[in-house]
């Protein structure tokens, strides 16, 4: 071998060209990755959007504190009026609600029987930890016992 002659000495490999997935590996990725996109989309509007808010009056007719694991606060309200579910039946109207807020449920434990106005959050589903109800009163517009009106929002 000559020293200047570089064609007899080995020249090292060209580099291996990176390999693509296959097309099966990408499919299963995209499809995990929209089904888990699609699985927490679902579970925000089912659980924490907010599908509506209202108002509702009538008179306090329980309130408790209760669960096994998550204790939380369900009450129910009864409206003036009546309304048939069933043709020729009389029902009363109940909202039935929970509270998540100790604030609030010190007030609503304390004004049991009395007259109130609640304002409250509409969801699509109920959580354990935040109440077996759709319905989840997060203020006390107004309290009335005696004919004397509290108003406690602004």
């Amino acid at each position: 071998m000559e020293p200047g002659n570089t064609f007899s000495e080995e020249q090292p490999l060209a580099k291996e060209a990176k390999k693509k997935p296959s097309g099966f590996r990408r499919f299963i990725r995209v499809f995990f990755l929209l089904l888990f996109a699609g699985l927490a989309i679902f579970i925000f509007f089912k659980f924490f959007y907010v599908f509506g808010e209202g108002a509702k009056a009538g008179e306090l007719n329980f309130f408790v504190k209760k669960g096994y694991i998550f204790k939380t606060y369900e009450g129910r309200v009864i409206q003036p009026g009546y309304r048939p579910n069933v043709t020729g039946g009389i029902q009363s109207n109940e909202f039935e609600f929970s509270v998540v807020s100790e604030k609030v449920a010190a007030q609503l434990m304390a004004n049991s029987g009395a007259a109130m106005e609640l304002h409250y959050k509409e969801y699509l589903g109920a959580l354990p930890w935040r109440g077996m109800s759709r319905y989840v009163v997060d203020s006390i517009i107004s309290i009335t016992r005696n004919g004397v009106r509290q108003t406690l929002l602004p």
